[in-house]
């Protein structure tokens, strides 16, 4: 099924949000007229947008692989918000404590996941996380190189959050490789700081 399509109808759909629908109308006649004509109006925007960017995603999708991402998509979210909050108070500590412990280090990460999209995903999030920051991506080993603040003292602390997300990534971007799949060979800290 082509993609395009799909897309306009989602950005229509977004217009009724971004636009906002007026909820005081009269009669529920003049409530269906009003949300059909703004859902008309962003399909008649969303749907020329959707052609034109087409090559910028996948040509076409399966609609039963869009619902079973749903579920990983949103674990995705879950998970990437904890850690967010997760980091924010330990960095608000790290930088209230008297000792400031920190032990900055760069991390070698191995990736499974293959697609750029899904390694953009990644290292964004990984660079969202407060005292985390993805410094490079080598193409040739798959691996992106992590900034942490605990990088030479916790390395399991960075890297399993970005594993779990890297599970998800998998099944998210229908990746060829299995989440249960051992990751490659983690060598630890690539360098002291």
């Amino acid at each position: 099924m082509k993609r395009w399509p799909a897309v306009g109808v989602v950005l229509a759909v977004l217009w009724l949000f971004v636009n906002g629908v007026e909820l005081s109308a009269e009669t529920p006649l003049g409530l269906l007229t009003t949300v059909v004509g703004t859902f008309l109006v962003g399909l008649a925007v969303g749907v020329p947008i959707a052609y034109a960017t087409r090559n910028f995603y996948a040509d076409s999708y399966r609609p039963g692989h869009v619902a079973s991402v749903v579920p990983s998509a949103a674990l995705y979210v879950l998970l990437f918000l904890r850690e967010l909050l997760t980091a924010n108070v330990d960095v608000a500590y790290r930088v209230l404590s008297p000792s400031m412990p920190i032990d900055p280090d760069v991390v070698a990460v191995p990736l499974r996941v293959e697609g750029d999209t899904a390694i953009t995903t990644i290292a964004n999030s990984i660079t969202l996380t407060p005292g985390t920051l993805t410094m490079d991506y080598d193409e040739s080993s798959n691996t992106l190189y992590v900034h942490a603040i605990t990088g030479g003292s916790n390395y399991d602390a960075v890297v399993d959050p970005i594993r779990a997300w890297e599970d998800l990534a998998l099944v998210i971007f229908d990746e060829d490789r299995d989440p249960d799949e051992t990751p490659p060979n983690i060598g630890g800290g690539v360098s002291g700081d």
